[in-house]
């Protein structure tokens, strides 16, 4: 194996622990104290969300699909990003890559114990609310810039 992909490993390994510890920890918190805890207020609150739908709640209404169908596609996701690791020597993207398969298999992990996504942190400013989210979701938002970044600068690279 060469050593982006070992990085890539590690860091999917970080994020899958990470993720699932805060999980772990802050629904015990927040079942024993309250569903919601003001840690700056007017700005950020802990939180109990369910999110049945995929990144951010989106598609998780009344009719959201199965947590199975929503796995299938983590998977097959993460499979295809597995592909293209083992396939590049970036290592912006190959960080990127392992960022996105950590933060997928976390979600994923959520939806077989629970059938929904524990998501706890709760930004927001007067009326304006970002989606709950939790670590898995922002490794997969950090990942994919990274992802992002390495292909800016690679055109850059590439360009004459």
């Amino acid at each position: 194996m060469k050593r982006l992909e070992l990085q890539a490993m590690a860091l999917i390994i970080v994020t899958v622990l990470a993720d699932q510890l805060s999980k772990e920890l802050l629904l015990g918190y927040l079942l024993r104290h309250g569903q919601t805890v003001s840690v700056v207020d007017g700005f950020f609150r802990l939180v109990v969300v369910w999110n049945k739908g995929v990144s951010f709640g989106m598609l998780g209404g009344d009719r959201a699909l199965p947590p199975w169908v929503l796995s299938a596609v983590a998977v097959a996701v993460c499979i295809g990003l597995f592909i293209w690791l083992r396939r590049t020597d970036r290592r912006l993207g190959g960080w990127g890559i392992g960022l996105v398969i950590g933060g997928a298999i976390g979600n994923v992990v959520d939806r077989a114990r629970w059938g929904a996504v524990f998501d706890f942190a709760d930004f927001h400013m007067g009326h304006w609310h970002w989606p709950a989210f939790n670590v898995a979701d922002s490794a997969i938002v950090v990942g994919v810039g990274l992802m992002l970044i390495d292909s800016l600068v690679g055109q850059k690279q590439r360009a004459p």
